[in-house]
């Protein structure tokens, strides 16, 4: 399972949606499922609106959830026609119906386009407020078997502060769940660690922008930081 914010989506530009970025993903998803490498992908929607902080005395948090959902089912479709002009088969399936743009999810259909070898893009969030894209992750990775997720970041794994405000910042290569809760570390939700943790599902956090990393990674080499 590859978790992409909304941000990884738009290269330097730090908004929208950058086509270069993307198609330096999509190359790097192309080789991955060239090793015969079944892959889901969950996409976030920040590039274009984040929901929590779209809330506000004119907008209900409910509502700007939706908007929330709605814009990753925006990106979704980019990342799927970025990847079919790379002769990637892809199938979107969306948590939030939309008419015929995309596919409703249904764990039997996702599965049946995983083992045809589609790139499984997953959108619409779980289809309900209050839950992060992180969440989703978590779960679609536990309904599918997914044996790791890989979430992907500007930056090339945990540390104990933000580096970007910290240049002492310290990078872990390993650390437990329970210590990413404890230290409120802002890796994943609580909610997305929690569900990982009970279910025994291991993360690598890694630098989307460092070439060739998530293929290091699927190939059993060190890279990023695991959490497990």
């Amino acid at each position: 399972m590859l978790k992409l914010s909304g941000e990884v989506m738009t290269g330097e530009g730090g908004a929208g949606i950058e086509p270069a970025a993307l198609g330096r993903l999509a190359e790097e998803i192309k080789e991955l499922r060239e090793l015969r490498v079944e892959m889901a992908v969950v996409v976030g929607g920040g590039n274009l609106i984040r929901g929590a902080q779209a809330a506000g005395d004119d907008i209900e948090r409910v509502t700007a959830d939706q908007l929330g959902m709605l814009a990753t089912i925006m990106n979704g479709l980019t990342l799927r026609d970025v990847l079919e002009k790379r002769g990637v088969p892809t199938s979107v399936q969306s948590a939030v119906a939309v008419g015929t743009m995309v596919t409703p999810y249904e764990r039997a259909h996702a599965l049946r386009d995983l083992d045809e070898g589609k790139v499984l893009i997953l959108v619409g969030g779980t289809g309900n407020p209050y839950f992060t894209t992180d969440t989703t992750a978590s779960v679609r990775a536990l309904e599918i078997g997914a044996e790791i997720i890989l979430k992907a970041t500007k930056v090339d794994g945990v540390y104990d502060s933000d580096p970007v405000e910290n240049s002492a910042a310290v990078k872990f290569d390993h650390i437990s769940y329970q210590e990413v809760l404890k230290r409120r570390l802002r890796v994943m939700d609580a909610t997305a660690i929690s569900l990982c943790m009970d279910h025994q599902l291991p993360l690598v956090v890694f630098n989307v922008g460092a070439r060739g990393t998530m293929r290091r990674i699927i190939l059993g080499e060190k890279d990023g930081t695991l959490i497990s």
